[in-house]
Parts: C-alpha cells; sequence; structure tokens
C-alpha cells in the first residue's frame, strides 16, 4: 500500500469510528445506498466528514449536530439528511424538546414552513422512538 492509500484508509478508519458513534447502524444505511452508484461520495462522507470534520476539537457532538440540524432545515429540500441528523442528535445526548427548540430558533431565520418540514421529521424519528408524546 502506497503512503496515500494508507492515509486514505486511515481517514475512512477514523470516520467509521466516529460515524458509528453518532449514528450507529443507520449511518452505514446511507453509505451502503451510495455503494452501486457513487461510492466515492460515501467514501468522501465517512473519511473528510466526520474523519477530518467531525471528529475536530472545538466543538462537542452535541453541539455539531445542533449546528447541522439548523443548517439542515434552513436548507430545507433535505428532510432525508435530517431524519438521520435527529436520529444521531438523540444519539449524542440531546433530549427531543432540545431538537423542537432548534428548529423554534431555526424559524426565526429559515423561515416558518422550513421549520414545520423539520418538526414533521422529528415527529416520525421520535415515533419510531418511542417519544412522544412530549409533553
Amino acid at each position: 500500500m502506497t503512503e496515500n492509500e494508507t492515509s486514505r484508509a486511515e481517514r475512512f478508519a477514523a470516520g467509521k469510528a466516529v460515524l458509528d458513534t453518532v449514528h450507529g447502524d443507520s449511518g452505514h444505511g446511507v453509505i451502503d445506498s451510495l455503494a452501486d452508484i457513487a461510492p466515492e461520495l460515501g467514501h468522501q462522507i465517512v473519511a473528510w466528514g466526520y474523519g477530518d470534520i467531525y471528529s475536530r476539537p472545538g466543538l462537542e457532538p452535541q453541539q455539531r449536530q445542533l449546528v447541522t440540524l439548523g443548517i439542515l432545515t434552513a436548507l430545507g429540500g433535505s428532510e432525508p439528511q435530517l431524519e438521520v441528523h435527529v436520529d444521531a442528535s438523540l444519539n449524542v445526548g440531546l433530549t427531543p424538546e432540545q431538537i423542537i427548540e432548534a428548529f423554534l430558533h431555526s424559524s426565526i431565520y429559515a423561515g416558518i414552513p422550513r421549520a414545520l418540514n423539520a418538526v414533521g421529521v422529528a415527529r416520525k424519528v421520535f415515533a419510531e422512538r418511542g417519544l412522544l408524546p412530549l409533553n
């Protein structure tokens, strides 16, 4: 193996460890879904997104997930990714109430329709995990 291939493999392994911690099995589904059409995209999500970026010091996993929830809400049209990250937010210790608060806060900057879409995604994830009703 060349130095570049070793570095590539090491970055992927480091990213996979972070991905497993944050997403559990659901993270593998996203990567696996790319294997037949865009395996390099899957590799980059793991190696770069999780190995290089997500694992950086400076923000805790909960803080990173709050940023991600806000960005995906603001983008709109990212509901499948938002679903994965609502689930990940619960995995890293955010409460359902904190997740809903992030969407309420996002409504100021991203708009009510996008916040409503995000809450709809959260409802689905919370229901699947037996976390409804919240109050």
